[in-house]
């Protein structure tokens, strides 16, 4: 998806590698130059930078022309939301700019039209990973990782709205809207937002949002 020409406005290079289908996107201020899909199954680590620079490259400008940097910072799979933050503050770091780490629940609900919007991911094992965001994308509930039976019943009454790239909601829950597989222009969109409201922070202190522990340290936890 291409937006024309980049000006002199703000600009934002943000990532997300969080699941099998990820994404790339360059924003200027309110704009979303370009956006990228990504497939890699076997993960993005061998073909982000070069994707990077092939963006960067189309629409002539550099790393060091960006104001931030964003990234998706999970809930998803745990080596894809590392390897998205490890470049995001990489590159960060590299030219001396600010990151932004956005969730992915969060930028679902970018996509939604209602006055409440209740995102959710497949979580695997029978869960879902979901959570509750108002309209200025402001949490309502906070991200959970739970059955999606139980899940319900802890959701507001009132113009909810169901928005997933993939779960399948059941009929009968209300209106559901399906978010596109990219995530990465709803993230450098929010990120924008943050960073005119002085909300940017140091690369070093971005941390991951997995909501859940990895099986390796449940297995350590439960281990004698």
């Amino acid at each position: 998806m291409s937006g024309g020409l980049v000006g002199t406005g703000k600009k934002i290079l943000a990532l997300d590698t969080t699941g099998e289908y990820g994404s790339i996107a360059l924003g200027e201020e309110d704009r979303l130059v370009e956006e990228v899909v990504l497939h890699s199954p076997d993960g993005f680590a061998h073909i982000l930078f070069v994707e990077i620079e092939a963006l960067l490259a189309r629409h002539g400008v550099r790393l060091d022309q960006m104001d931030a940097f964003a990234s998706a910072s999970g809930p998803g799979s745990f080596t894809g939301v590392r390897v998205g933050l490890t470049a995001m503050k990489g590159l960060a770091e590299g030219v001396g700019r600010a990151a932004i780490a956005v969730s992915n629940l969060q930028a679902l609900a970018w996509f939604g039209t209602r006055r409440l919007r209740a995102t959710v991911i497949d979580a695997r094992r029978g869960e879902v990973y979901g959570a509750v965001y108002d309209a200025a994308l402001d949490p309502v509930c906070e991200e959970v990782v739970v059955k999606f039976p139980a899940w319900l019943g802890t959701l507001p009454k009132g113009d909810l709205e169901f928005i997933t790239s993939g779960y399948p909601v059941p009929e009968g829950m209300g209106p559901v809207t399906m978010a596109p597989r990219a995530l990465a222009g709803a993230i450098g969109r929010i990120a924008m937002q943050r960073l005119r409201e002085g909300l940017a922070q140091d690369p070093a202190d971005i941390d991951a949002n997995y909501v859940r522990r990895s099986d390796a340290e449940l297995l350590w936890k439960e281990s004698p």
